[in-house]
């Protein structure tokens, strides 16, 4: 077992180290100016996605997960964060569009800098792991479908939110983010 904990280790560690910086700082620059912040994926990627809103939450940021009844309309000024491995996902491209069409910015995480959702973005992290699809430019991995795609992006995004959070002037310290957690638990 604690042969594979250091496989996976190691794996992450190789896909986080090939991230770029400037497209995660342009993430950064994205969550900073934007009026509101949208975030969807679908499945795991979702949930990933649900995660970073969380934390953007903690931090001060007006956030919302597209698919939820309490999500408002998206309006010119707002940003949509999608969270696509493979950049096609049908659902996903619909609201990215549909996005654009209202006048929001469109930024996504995905594996694929040449996919159609990509095309029509304001900018794009380009997480470089395995996804489900296991297409020959993915790196190699033990894990099962899109676990390295995954993990990598929760670890990345919680990354940007560190960095966006030291570069804003926001009431963002740490007695402030626990005072924004939830206390119904």
């Amino acid at each position: 077992m604690k042969s594979i904990i250091n496989t996976v280790a190691n794996e992450i560690s190789t896909v986080l180290a090939q991230v770029s910086e400037e497209e995660a700082i342009h993430l950064s620059k994205h969550l900073r100016e934007a009026k509101r912040i949208f975030v969807y994926g679908e499945g795991r990627s979702g949930l990933m996605g649900k995660a970073f809103a969380m934390r953007l939450m903690h931090g001060g940021f007006p956030v919302y997960v597209i698919g939820e009844t309490v999500t408002p309309s998206i309006d010119a000024d707002d940003l949509l964060v999608a969270i696509s491995g493979s950049g096609s996902t049908g659902a996903i491209l619909q609201y990215a569009s549909k996005s654009k069409e209202l006048g929001a910015k469109v930024f996504l995480v995905t594996t694929n800098r040449d996919s159609k959702i990509a095309s029509i973005c304001d900018g794009i992290l380009v997480i470089p792991a395995a996804t489900k699809y296991r297409r020959p430019s993915e790196p190699q991995t033990i894990q099962p479908l899109g676990n390295q795609f995954d993990q990598s992006v929760h670890l990345v995004l919680d990354a940007i939110i560190i960095g966006t959070l030291q570069t804003e002037n926001q009431d963002s310290t740490y007695g402030e983010m626990t005072k924004r957690h939830t206390n119904l638990e």
